[in-house]
């Protein structure tokens, strides 16, 4: 469904087998006449101008950790306290950062906060893109959990019925997503944590379901962004489809988190009701946004446009080629870009993720939706996060610096890679610039060259066997180009045949 998690199914396939192609959140009360005021205000926070007129975000994104890469400590942790996992995790001999192919494991993700906390600076809050959970989460826990009980795993049909395992399970996935809530807390201090739910922040895999969005909706909300956002419209909401908005005080910002992950076509029979329920809540708050007088950060984890990475390997053979594999459904995709069209100017940050690569997509004139690249580097990228320069006077994001974790030397820390001003020499709002870029990758060499070694945080590489990632080239470099500026399927077939 996505450039790298196709379409999974809760097939409860047994461990050793994590699959490479499966589809696949306490602030302190003083944030809000503190932190955000500052944002208001003026105060520092300009991340490399020099000049006092922006304030940074961080912003990092599809986490997927594995709890399991040292299974010796599964029975220990499931039978501790999330507050104990760190001291478990800490008696592994496995201290090396997961490698290329692998998911986010502790040594990788206390490496990775450290990261935004060295680089952050006075941002007055953290966004976090989605997606918590490993792969294959629930069929890597049951695969030990029947081991430990000397027992081969059951049939997908017989682990349903077990209601002991699936109680433990979502125990164990619970349990996970606090573990992680509080190490980015200790990370980041009090300012508060704007997230959405990815495909893998549920029980199987697919997509929320509603037991864990009730179960986990109180959590999400006292680890996260307690004190930015209404406590009641906050459960209504996030129980109810998993989204929310929030407007910190004092910041002239309206965030609303959407949850994107029912918006895949092969959901469409199930979660219709729910979508058309969500995008009416989309633009009823965009209106209140814009009564208001605020800007509004719209985030989300799937993008709309192609599913770049299907197209590239299954549908693209030529010039000639007349499909691609989009992301959500185009009814869908067509009434979220109507109501965007509603609001001209509105929305001065978009952010996504769930692709784990460094790119852009300009979904509506004037918006451009920025890709996160991701934390795991299950897909052979380096990886990576983004700390953005926003403007003062606008809200809108001026600059990000990318920064990596390049694991071909595994250094000590986290580096900056580069900064998107000086490396594609582009200047003033990021909008209008990546506009600008989009147009000049058609035929600019060198801007291509440095989107490429971009696209994977540094690391141009491809996975063997079970799940080849095909590296950009000459050959499939129109359906990376045409994917940027792009949305719907015709249009972006047409693009790939006049390329």
């Amino acid at each position: 469904m996505n450039n790298h998690d196709s379409k999974r199914r809760p097939d409860f396939r047994v461990v050793g087998d994590p699959g490479r192609r499966d589809f696949l959140r306490y602030t302190a009360g003083t944030f809000a006449a503190v932190s955000m005021a500052t944002l208001a205000a003026g105060c520092g926070g300009n991340t490399d101008t020099g000049q006092g007129s922006t304030f940074p975000v961080a912003v990092f994104s599809d986490i997927h950790f594995n709890p399991y890469y040292d299974t010796k400590l599964f029975n220990q942790l499931v039978l501790a306290d999330p507050s104990q996992w760190a001291g478990i995790f800490n008696q592994s001999t496995l201290t090396a950062p997961s490698a290329w192919g692998a998911d986010t494991n502790y040594p990788s993700l206390v490496l990775a906060l450290a990261g935004v906390k060295q680089t952050m600076g006075d941002s007055p809050l953290v966004i976090f893109t989605g997606d918590i959970l490993g792969h294959y989460f629930s069929q890597t826990f049951f695969g030990l959990y029947y081991a430990g009980l000397g027992r081969a795993v059951p049939s997908a049909a017989d682990i349903v019925k077990d209601t002991t395992a699936v109680g433990a399970m979502e125990a164990f996935a619970d349990n996970t997503l606090s573990f992680f809530m509080d190490l980015v807390r200790s990370s980041v201090g009090s300012v508060p944590v704007m997230f959405v739910l990815g495909n893998a922040d549920s029980y199987l895999g697919l997509s929320p379901e509603p037991s864990f969005l009730a179960k986990n909706a109180e959590t999400f909300y006292a680890k996260f962004v307690k004190g930015a956002v209404d406590h009641t419209e906050f459960l209504t909401t996030f129980k109810s489809g998993g989204y929310y908005s929030a407007e910190p005080a004092g910041s002239g910002v309206m965030v609303i988190a959407l949850n994107t992950t029912t918006f895949v076509p092969y959901l469409k029979a199930l979660e219709q009701g729910a979508v058309d329920a969500e995008l009416a809540w989309l633009d009823a708050r965009l209106a209140a946004a814009k009564a208001a007088g605020k800007k509004v950060w719209l985030l989300m984890h799937v993008p709309p446009g192609a599913d770049i990475y299907t197209t590239a390997t299954t549908d693209f053979k030529s010039n000639q080629t007349s499909t691609a594999t989009m992301m959500w459904d185009p009814a869908d995709q067509a009434t979220f870009l109507q109501i965007v069209a509603k609001y001209p100017g509105l929305i001065a940050m978009t952010l996504a993720a769930h692709t784990h690569m460094d790119e852009f997509r300009i979904y509506a004139p004037g918006n451009v939706l920025e890709i996160t690249p991701s934390i795991t580097p299950y897909f052979g990228n380096n990886p990576g996060f983004r700390v953005f320069s926003i403007a003062k006077d606008t809200l809108k994001p001026v600059d990000y610096i990318s920064f990596n974790y390049e694991l071909a030397s595994n250094p000590k820390q986290f580096n900056r890679y580069y900064t998107f001003a000086d490396a594609y020499a582009l200047q003033g709002p990021l909008d209008s610039s990546l506009v600008q870029l989009s147009s000049e990758l058609a035929t600019n060499k060198d801007k291509q060259a440095l989107y490429r070694a971009h696209y994977f945080s540094g690391h141009n590489y491809s996975i063997p066997a079970n799940g080849t990632f095909k590296q950009i080239a000459d050959a499939n470099w129109p359906v990376y180009y045409c994917g940027s500026g792009k949305m719907s399927q015709q249009e972006f077939v047409n693009c790939m045949k006049s390329y």
